[in-house]
């Protein structure tokens, strides 16, 4: 039995440890203003700011459903 761990793909999707994979972050957009999204990592979330909008990030995927967004005070 080998002690080498296997390497996971590359490509757009969730990265090891929750992190949003950097591939992802440049191709998503805020589906409201279809503007630039901001990556709080300390919140785990994608800011739109021309929206005024959150977007969180569950296990590493981000949930882009309005609905789902919190509203950003100020």
């Amino acid at each position: 039995m080998s002690d080498t761990q296997a390497t996971p793909p590359s490509g757009p999707g969730p990265a090891p440890g929750g992190e949003v994979d950097p591939a992802l972050l440049e191709i998503l957009v805020c589906p409201v203003t279809k503007g630039p999204l901001r990556y709080d990592r300390a919140r785990g979330e994608l800011i739109s700011d021309s929206a005024r909008l959150a977007y969180p990030i569950r296990d590493g995927i981000p949930i882009m459903l309005p609905d789902e967004a919190r509203p950003l005070d100020g």
